[in-house]
């Protein structure tokens, strides 16, 4: 083989793996967007589900005005930081289910309303919604770091530079959300 040979078929090998490493960090970052997009739906659906709630337990509880305006309230910031960043996005979603856990410990108080066959229903779709965002959330996180791993390993990083790939934030529970993360405390 010439000189001229061995140069060209280096050059296509090291062509090949620019454009599979490109075309690999375009599907990483595809994904996670899917992924982002997955979360958003489910969240979509949990404000749906919130003002069904809300007025089912209202007829019971009407004098826990305090518990429904917070719920309001974490709901109207949680659909506003739906364009944000995963961090404020996360923030956002873990005051509204604070705020859910405390509307659930008011329903507590009322055994009519815990009887009430609609409570029941929106309770179990509220809970069903809850895992099915832990779940989106776990896959978003798990595909965002497969790309942050791929953006930040020799010598994808190098790739990654070139073309602009970035990492990506995780949607994660901070220090200041914490309190999100703990049990309801009912007192009567």
């Amino acid at each position: 083989m010439s000189t001229i040979t061995i140069i060209l078929i280096v050059t296509l090998v090291v062509v090949l793996w620019i454009v599979g490493a490109y075309n690999r960090f375009v599907r990483l970052v595809n994904q996670a967007k899917e992924a982002w997009a997955d979360i958003q739906v489910q969240l979509k659906r949990r404000y749906d589900l919130i003002p069904n709630l809300v007025e089912t337990v209202k007829g019971y509880a009407a004098h826990e005005s305090s518990a429904f305006e917070n719920v309001t309230k974490a709901r109207a910031a949680a659909m506003g930081a739906g364009s944000a960043t995963p961090a404020a996005q996360a923030q956002a979603e873990n005051q509204l289910s604070g705020a859910l856990k405390t509307l659930f410990a008011v329903s507590e108080a009322y055994p009519d309303l815990k009887a009430n066959e609609n409570f029941l229903q929106l309770q179990k779709e509220i809970g069903d919604t809850e895992d099915k965002i832990q779940a989106s959330r776990r896959f978003y996180n798990t595909t965002v770091m497969t790309l942050n791993t791929a953006v930040q390993s020799f010598p994808g990083n190098v790739i990654a530079n070139s073309f602009k790939f970035a990492p990506m934030d995780l949607f994660e529970l901070t220090a200041a959300d914490a309190a999100a993360a703990e049990p309801v405390k009912v007192k009567f």
